[in-house]
C-alpha cells in the first residue's frame, strides 16, 4: 500500500492512550513508507497521527474543507495540505487518493467516514482494505451490533468480513497487506460512481 486515509476524532479522548495509538499509527505508517491521507485538522487524534508521521520522515497530505479550517485549525506542517468547499467533496478527494482505509475512535464524523466506506466495499465501489484500530476496546459494542446484524439477516458474513480489526497498529497494517495479496483483482476506485464531474 502507497497511501491510507485515516478516519479519527478532532477530540483526544479522556484518557491519554487514544492519543499515544494515534501517534504510533502515524508512525508505522511513516517507518513503512505509507503516505498518510486525512481531514487536515491539527486537533485531537487528527493532530497526533499526522505530528507521528511527519515526526518520523512521512508525507502527509491533509484535505479540509474551507468553513472547517476555522474551525478546527488546518495542521500548519504538512508535506501537502488541500482546500475544498465541501464534505462530501472532502471525503471523495480523500479516497479517491488512497489505497485503504484505518478508522480509530472518533465521534459522528467518523463513525460517517466509516460506514460509508463499508457501504462502498459492500457496493464494490471501493476495492482497497478497510481497518479499525480498536484501541481499548473503543469499537467492542459497534463489533458485537455488526455481528448481531449478521445474526438477524441483514448483513450477508462476505461483508461482515470487509472490516479488519486490531488493537495494534503494526497488527492491522498486516492484516490489510494480506487482504490485498489475497484480493488481486482489486483495483482503484471508480469514481465516476460518487463524483459529480460537472
Amino acid at each position: 500500500m502507497q497511501s491510507i486515509v485515516v478516519y479519527c476524532g478532532s477530540n483526544p479522548g479522556k484518557k491519554a492512550l487514544y492519543s499515544e495509538a494515534a501517534y504510533a499509527l502515524g508512525h508505522e505508517l511513516a517507518k513503512r513508507s505509507i503516505k498518510l491521507i486525512y481531514g487536515g485538522g491539527n486537533m485531537g487524534l487528527m493532530g497526533r497521527v499526522a505530528d507521528g508521521a511527519m515526526d518520523h520522515g512521512g508525507f502527509v497530505t491533509g484535505i479540509i474543507p474551507n468553513f472547517l479550517s476555522k474551525l478546527e485549525n488546518a495542521h500548519k506542517t504538512l508535506s501537502e495540505l488541500h482546500f475544498v468547499e465541501t464534505m462530501h467533496e472532502r471525503k471523495a478527494k480523500m479516497v479517491s487518493m488512497s489505497d485503504g482505509v484505518i478508522a480509530l475512535p472518533g465521534g459522528y464524523g467518523t463513525f460517517d467516514e466509516l460506514f460509508e466506506i463499508l457501504t462502498w466495499s459492500q457496493l464494490r465501489i471501493f476495492h482497497g482494505p478497510v481497518g479499525l484500530l480498536n484501541v481499548n476496546g473503543y469499537y467492542d459494542l459497534l463489533l458485537a451490533q455488526l455481528d448481531k446484524m449478521v445474526e438477524e439477516g441483514f448483513m450477508h458474513p462476505d461483508n461482515r468480513k470487509l472490516l479488519l480489526v486490531d488493537e495494534n497498529p503494526d497488527a492491522l497494517l498486516e492484516k490489510m497487506e494480506i487482504y490485498r495479496k489475497e484480493n488481486p483483482g482489486n483495483k482503484p476506485l471508480d469514481r465516476s460512481l460518487y463524483v459529480d464531474n460537472n
